[in-house]
Parts: structure tokens; sequence; C-alpha cells
């Protein structure tokens, strides 16, 4: 049995000419009549748990949404389960999940690029193979895996990389772990990448040892800009509990935010770096005033193979559940 879960975004959407644009317009039942294929897949059921937007998705509803899962993957009733859901978003909630379900069953997100009333509309497609990959035996122990385009990435590095075109996804820091041919599922190396449960980057609640009940930590994302003085910064600093930075590089930061970012230390909340650039991780090489090495020297934590917004996702696990950064 797959649960087909359905929150909305593009793969739910239509042009409605009078509001200007896409609106919400398709519920699970309808986009099943109009995608086909997946009684090829198995028994399936279907959930309309939502109908909106991933904007709309805010931490008190994504933790709704986890927590759904949660119990549905708990039941010992489904094989697998799909999730569709707007690809806004799915940069943070396919990490959300990742880093906090347990592995009970395979989670499979999926959306689409384009709506129903486009031309090569995207969303049948990543429907039947989101379903073929939560229904292959292969995926079980996978955790939360992210399928568009015929690609398979991991939940935790799946990136959204392009705004408009249906080969929107990626993986900067990991590269894909499969594919979907002719719906058939292809894991790298044919077989599934498994994940070592003792890698601190693998931890799942049972390993953890202290899961949030839910996501009420504030984390700051302040990128900077050329010649930054750190007013944002200081700004942010009364009324977040933590924050990231997305620096320039390998982790620089113009000497002007330096004051700002000591000052978040010296009151006790995480500062954790991330670079703005899209491949690569912060590496703590330069020593002079706003590099990265004194940033790390002072207390700033390297984000690790994340984004910025992963890392923030990460920082507001972190401190939502009482623990340090990653671990």
């Amino acid at each position: 049995m797959i649960h087909l879960l359905f929150t909305g975004g593009t793969i739910s959407m239509q042009r409605d000419p009078s509001a200007g644009g896409n609106i919400p317009a398709h519920d699970g039942e309808a986009l099943l009549e109009l995608a086909g294929g997946l009684k090829r897949i198995g028994e399936y059921r279907v959930e309309n748990w939502a109908m909106i937007p991933a904007c709309h998705l805010g931490p008190e509803r994504l933790w709704q949404l986890r927590e759904r899962l949660r119990i549905i993957g708990e039941s010992g009733e489904v094989q697998g389960i799909v999730v569709t859901q707007g690809t806004d978003i799915i940069e943070e909630s396919a990490y959300l999940l990742d880093r906090t379900l347990p592995r009970t069953v395979p989670v499979v997100i999926t959306g689409a690029m384009r709506t129903s009333s486009d031309e090569g509309w995207d969303g049948p497609r990543n429907l039947v193979d989101a379903a073929a990959v939560a229904a292959d035996r292969q995926s079980s122990g996978q955790g939360v895996i992210v399928v568009f385009n015929g690609k398979l990435f991991a939940g935790r590095h799946a990136v959204k990389v392009h705004a408009t075109d249906v080969d929107a996804f990626a993986a900067p820091h990991a590269g894909a772990i499969g594919w979907v041919k002719e719906g058939s599922v292809v894991y790298h190396g044919g077989r599934p990448v498994r994940r070592d449960p003792t890698d601190s980057e693998s931890h799942a609640p049972g390993q953890l040892g202290s899961e949030p009940s839910g996501l009420p930590a504030r984390v700051a994302l302040v990128s900077m800009v050329v010649g930054d003085d750190g007013s944002l910064l200081d700004l942010a600093r009364s009324t977040h509990d933590g924050l990231v930075v997305i620096a320039f590089g390998s982790g620089n930061v113009p000497p002007g935010a330096v004051p700002a970012i000591r000052r978040w230390l010296e009151d006790g909340k995480p500062v954790v770096l991330a670079t703005r650039c899209l491949w690569g991780e912060v590496t703590p090489l330069y020593a002079f005033e706003g590099g990265g090495s004194q940033l790390v020297a002072m207390g700033a934590i390297p984000a690790g193979p994340r984004t910025p917004s992963q890392a923030r996702m990460e920082l507001v696990i972190s401190l939502s559940s009482g623990r340090q950064y990653g671990r």
C-alpha cells in the first residue's frame, strides 16, 4: 500500500485568467485521474492534507506535516509514502523530514514546475515516478527522497537550482542517488546508497536522543553584502535565537560585520557560517579581519555540506531540541 498525501503546490494548480495567474485547483483524486498510470504501481490510498502554495507552509504547518507522516509511517499499514508539495521550500521541508523522521518507510517528495494549463506539464510523470520509488523495495531504509524529472536525491541534499525549468533540482553537495527510467527505479551502482547510522549526518530521532516537539526556535538568515556594517545583524539579535550568516567564498565577511557577529556570540547565541556559493563548503582558510578562520576562532560554526537554507533548518532543529548544531 502506498499512501499519497497531497499538500498543494504547482502540481495542483491551473491558470485562472480572472485571478491573473496560477491558483490551486486539483485535489488528489483529480490529479490521479489526470496523471493516470498509478494502478500499475500497485495499491494506493489518497489523503488530501492541504491544497496550499508551499510558501504558505510555516514552521507550525511543517511540523504538523512531519507528525502526520510519522504517524503514517509507524502505522505498519503502508510500504511507502508520496508527498506532493510546492517546490519553493522543498529544500527546507525535505531536509527537516529527512533529519527528524524515523526511517520506518520511504517518504518520497515530488511536485511540478508547470501547471496542468501549461504545455509539457511535468506533474503526471513526477507523480508516477515518485510512486514507483515509494513502492520499490530498494527504497526501504533510504529515508526521505526527492524525485523530479526522473532523478532521485537524498532529502537532506536536494536543492532547487532553477526557478522555472522542469529539471529544477540538484544536489550540489552530493549528487543524485539514482533515477527512474521507463518506470524502473535504478540506484547508483545498482543498489541504494545506504547511510551509516553512526554518521552524525545520518541521525534519526531515535539515535539523537532528543527529538524536538516542534520548531519554536527563531533563526535569522542574513546575507552579507559588499561593505556590510552589521546593522541588519544587530537588528535581528534581539528577536532571534540563532543566526546563519551567508558569507562570501569560503566563509569571509566584510570587516564591518565582525563586531556584530561577535555580539551574537557574546550573547550566547549560535552563529553558523554558510557560503553564498552553490558548490563547495565554508573552509576557514583566511585569517585577515573578517576571514573565515578568524570567525571560526571566535566561535562561529561552519555550515558543512548544507546550503544556507538547509543550515538554517538544521539550526532551527538543533535549538528546538536543545542540541548543538549538527549533533
